[in-house]
C-alpha cells in the first residue's frame, strides 16, 4: 500500500488495509514519504511503513526542485528493493509522493497494481501512472478525461469507520457537546490542523451567527485554538462549542443542520453519508485547485453550496442565514445522499483480490 503526505491519501489508504485484513489474512507493508505524516499515522492504525526520500516539485526554484533527480533515483532503487524482499501480490496506490516510484518500479517487475484516486480532478501522479495500473477506482463521474475508461471502476472515496456505521443520533450529538436542543446547529470544520480563512470568516460572524439562533460547533485545528479561544472564550455557553479537533465526529454530524467545510475528497464523502447539507469554502492552495473542482462537481447536482473564501464574512453570514430554515436545505441533504457510497473500502479490497486471483 503507498498512499501519504495529507490525510486525504493516508485514510483511505489504512480503511482499504482494514478491509483486506477483514477478508483475509494478507500481509500489508505500507510504504511513505519520509518525514511525511503517514509515519506516523500508519504505525499508529497497526500497520509497518517503510519511507522513501521524496518530495514534490515545487512550483519556483528552490533547493528541493534541484535534489529532485536524485531523491527520485533514491526512491526507485529502495522500491525495487523492496518490492523484491516483499514479493507483493499486488500493489494500491491512493496518490502522494511515495506512490509514483512504488507503482511505477511495481509495474516493470509486472507486479499488478491498482490506482484509487479521491477527487474529480485526478493528481499528477495518479495521471502518470495509469497506464500502468490494471484498475482505477474513482469516486466522481466523467473521470475517463483522466484515465483509460475501461479500467475505471467507480467505487466513491474509503470513509472513517465511525461515520461509515452511524446512526443519527441528534439528540445524543447535542447532549455530548452540552447545546440547546431547541436550535439548529451549524457544524465548522477545516480539517485537523485547521483552515485559517474559515477561522477568519467564522470569527467575523460569530455574533451576528449566534444571533441568528444557531447552535455552533467550531473545529478551529491545532494552529489557531488558542488565538480563536483568546478571542471568543466569553461566548462559549449552550450555544457554542470549541475545539482544536472532533474525535467523536458520528456526534458531531449527528447534531448538525448545516455544515461549513474544505471542499477534500475524503469530508465530501463523509458529508455524502451522513446525508448533510454543506457550504464548502474551497481552499486555493492545494494542487490544480482540485478542491474547487471537488465542490463544483456536488454544485452542478444540487448537493451542496460553495463560497469563495476571498468573500466577505457578511455574505457568508448571509448566506448561513438563507439555509436556517429546514426547507431550504432538504433539497441539498436529498441530492447528497444519493451520492454516498459508504462501502468503498470493502469494494475497492474486493477489486485487490480479485487482481490477485487472476493473476
Amino acid at each position: 500500500m503507498s498512499g501519504g503526505g495529507t490525510g486525504g491519501h493516508i485514510f483511505p489508504a489504512i480503511a482499504i488495509a482494514d478491509s483486506l485484513k477483514k477478508k483475509t489474512d494478507a500481509e500489508i507493508l505500507f510504504v511513505g514519504a519520509k518525514d511525511r505524516m503517514e509515519m506516523q499515522r500508519v504505525p499508529k492504525a497497526g500497520y509497518p511503513i517503510e519511507g522513501l526520500w521524496i518530495s514534490g516539485i515545487q512550483r519556483k526554484l528552490t533547493m528541493d526542485n534541484l535534489s529532485f533527480p536524485f531523491k527520485l533515483a533514491s526512491s526507485l532503487f529502495k522500491s525495487y528493493r523492496l518490492l523484491k524482499k516483499f514479493k507483493p501480490e499486488a500493489v494500491v496506490g491512493t496518490g502522494g509522493f511515495a506512490s509514483g516510484p512504488l507503482l511505477q518500479m511495481a509495474s516493470m517487475l509486472g507486479i499488478p497494481c491498482i490506482i484509487q484516486e479521491q477527487n474529480s480532478y485526478a493528481g499528477i501522479t495518479n495521471k502518470l501512472l495509469a497506464s500502468k495500473a490494471s484498475k482505477i477506482c474513482v469516486a466522481y463521474d466523467q473521470m475517463e478525461k483522466f484515465f483509460p475508461k475501461d479500467k475505471i471502476i467507480k467505487t466513491g472515496n474509503p470513509i472513517r469507520e465511525q461515520i461509515k456505521n452511524m446512526t443519527s443520533n441528534k439528540e445524543g450529538g447535542l447532549a455530548h457537546f452540552k447545546l440547546d436542543s431547541t436550535k439548529p446547529t451549524l457544524l465548522i470544520l477545516g480539517g485537523s490542523l485547521g483552515a485559517r480563512k474559515i477561522n477568519q470568516l467564522i470569527s467575523e460572524s460569530l455574533s451576528d451567527l449566534l444571533d441568528q439562533g444557531w447552535n455552533i460547533i467550531w473545529q478551529t485545528g491545532k494552529l489557531y485554538i488558542d488565538n480563536i479561544l483568546k478571542e471568543h472564550e466569553a461566548k462559549i455557553g449552550n450555544s457554542l462549542y470549541i475545539n482544536a479537533f472532533i474525535h467523536e465526529m458520528n456526534l458531531a454530524y449527528s447534531a448538525a443542520d448545516l455544515v461549513i467545510s474544505r471542499a477534500g475528497a475524503g469530508t465530501l464523502s463523509e458529508l455524502a453519508v451522513a446525508k448533510k447539507a454543506s457550504i464548502l469554502i474551497p481552499s486555493p492552495n492545494v494542487a490544480e485547485d482540485h478542491q474547487t473542482k471537488n465542490a463544483q462537481a456536488l454544485v452542478k447536482k444540487d448537493a451542496a453550496l460553495m463560497f469563495k473564501e476571498n468573500r466577505s464574512a457578511k455574505e457568508l453570514s448571509d448566506l448561513i442565514l438563507q439555509y436556517k430554515l429546514h426547507n431550504s436545505r432538504i433539497e441539498l441533504e436529498k441530492n447528497i445522499a444519493e451520492m454516498a457510497q459508504p462501502n468503498a473500502d470493502d469494494q475497492i479490497a474486493d477489486e485487490v483480490l480479485k487482481l490477485i486471483s487472476n493473476g
